[in-house]
């Protein structure tokens, strides 16, 4: 939150973005984006240490359809029965992989849908907020990150977390505090618990927000989920959590395909100029 503070704020300065001086109507204008942005991170964090990488990557899938609903009652949106009907392949293989998932863990699953919910409408949200005539794409990840960080810290000295974080014993290491820094700029650093673990750095937010910007949030959500593919089969060979079984492997794939059907329908209707496209505000706006 720090460095997305100081880059937008320095590139405002330099002239170099543009988005609105703070105002009594900046929170009212964010709200509830907050209160979504740390609650995504909670349960995201609580549920990782929980499962084991492919189920995590699975069940993280539901944020599709749920993107979907919020999409269709908040932002009256409207999609073909093609993507529909993708969105529901990626679903199938998550209720097949998770229906025989030898590894069950109750508060997992709590923690990783209530993620779901938290992420779905944190993508819904700020695509609403992302007006240029309100805040604008750089206006939003710049006050949310201003109104959180503070709250933020106060949860993590409330959990000892902080204390934890000052007592690490690397913090003399040169080479680990240049990896540090750069996983504040970038988007990926390895976690403790789960390896190659996504983590919400600068360049991640505002990739993040930028594809919610062009395209939908609902595309952000499924092509985001694409990387997962990766994930989840280096994830039952490394993570040492995954239990194999037939019908949750058959799960596993199924959810895949479906990821990856939705993003060719997508990108060959915008590539296709004679076909309307419902799925985005803008249909040449992939090249960005």
């Amino acid at each position: 939150m720090a460095a997305t503070i100081m880059i937008l704020y320095v590139s405002k300065l330099n002239k170099i973005i543009h988005f609105p001086d703070f105002d009594k109507t900046v929170p009212l204008k964010l709200f509830p984006l907050p209160l979504l942005y740390v609650g995504n991170h909670i349960s995201g964090l609580s549920s990782t240490s929980k499962l084991s990488l492919p189920m995590f990557t699975v069940l993280r899938k539901f944020t599709i359809p749920l993107t979907l609903l919020l999409e269709t009652i908040i932002l009256g949106k409207q999609y073909s029965l093609d993507i529909i009907v993708s969105v529901f392949t990626i679903i199938l293989g998550a209720f097949i992989a998770a229906g025989f998932d030898l590894a069950f863990n109750l508060e997992g699953y709590i923690f990783v849908f209530l993620n779901d919910i938290f992420t779905a409408a944190n993508g819904v949200y700020t695509k609403q907020k992302m007006d240029p005539k309100e805040l604008g794409k750089y206006g939003v990840l710049f006050y949310n990150a201003c109104f959180m960080i503070v709250p933020t810290l106060i949860i993590s000295v409330s959990t000892g977390d902080l204390q934890q974080a000052t007592e690490f014993n690397e913090w003399n290491n040169v080479l680990f505090i240049i990896q540090f820094l750069l996983s504040c700029f970038l988007g990926a650093v390895r976690h403790t618990s789960k390896p190659l673990l996504p983590c919400p750095r600068f360049l991640l937010m505002y990739s993040t927000v930028l594809c919610s910007y062009y395209n939908s949030a609902l595309t952000t959500a499924v092509v985001g989920a694409i990387k997962n593919v990766s994930i989840a089969y280096i994830g039952m060979l490394v993570g040492g959590d995954y239990i194999f079984s037939v019908l949750n492997f058959v799960g596993l794939n199924i959810c895949m395909v479906g990821g990856l059907r939705y993003s060719f329908l997508t990108l060959s209707r915008q590539l296709s100029p004679k076909q309307p496209v419902d799925e985005e505000s803008n249909p040449l706006d992939w090249k960005s």
